[in-house]
């Protein structure tokens, strides 16, 4: 079976040996760095903006996936991209124009994504399937790491595969908030394609361990 994406989320680094971690993840599996730039109104946390995402930009070497938990994302959609954004996904709950920013994005040149909170059906997006190239299902309530995954999580995304699908879309599925190895395998098995995982990755004793734990959790499907 194909193996998950597994996307670190640097919030959960260490900010006074920053490029020691990024260039921790450059060495490992994982395939996607995962910024969560935070407002303060949207979510209640601030996190970093643009000279952060420069500062990690210059050390990678895999795509950079940013996450804007921010009101009137669309403000900053050009700048994010001119700064090293590979992937922006923006909150449906925070869009009031939420085809118009992925459109955006898209023009950008950079994949659009949208987010849902958990009280968010996945069925607003039946409509505008064609418009995004990823899904990230919050499976904690956003603003703050260390979260443990809210149960509703499973069958959200088992929904909105069968969506997707039904649509004959091709968009990824991701899963942030909570995730670890007692987690993983379980929402991969229910349709996800790719996991953010912060504190079970920068708070483990071997991070890269951590990460190849994570890249071969995936349960093999039962004939």
């Amino acid at each position: 079976m194909t193996p998950p994406i597994i996307a670190p989320s640097i919030l959960a680094a260490d900010f006074a040996n920053l490029q020691r971690d990024v260039e921790m993840v450059n060495r490992s599996e994982a395939d996607w760095f995962h910024v969560d730039v935070m407002d303060g109104m949207f979510v209640p946390n601030i996190s970093f903006g643009f000279p952060v995402l420069e500062a990690i930009r210059r050390h990678t070497t895999k795509p950079l996936d940013v996450h804007l938990m921010i009101v009137q994302p669309e403000r900053y959609i050009a700048e994010f991209a001119e700064k090293g954004a590979d992937h922006i996904t923006v909150h449906y709950e925070a869009c009031t124009h939420l085809h118009r920013v992925l459109t955006q994005i898209r023009q950008a040149g950079c994949q659009a994504g949208v987010a849902l909170n958990m009280q968010t059906p996945v069925d607003v997006l039946a409509d505008i399937a064609d418009a995004f190239d990823q899904v990230l299902i919050m499976t904690i309530n956003p603003g703050f790491g260390g979260q443990k995954l809210l149960p509703l999580s499973v069958p959200k995304v088992r929904k909105l595969r069968q969506l997707l699908q039904g649509a004959g879309s091709s968009a990824l599925i991701g899963v942030d908030g909570g995730m670890d190895l007692s987690n993983t395998a379980t929402l991969l098995d229910a349709g996800a394609d790719y996991v953010v995982a912060g504190t079970s990755v920068f708070g483990s004793d071997d991070p890269i361990a951590a990460i190849h734990r994570l890249k071969s959790s995936r349960q093999p499907t039962m004939a």
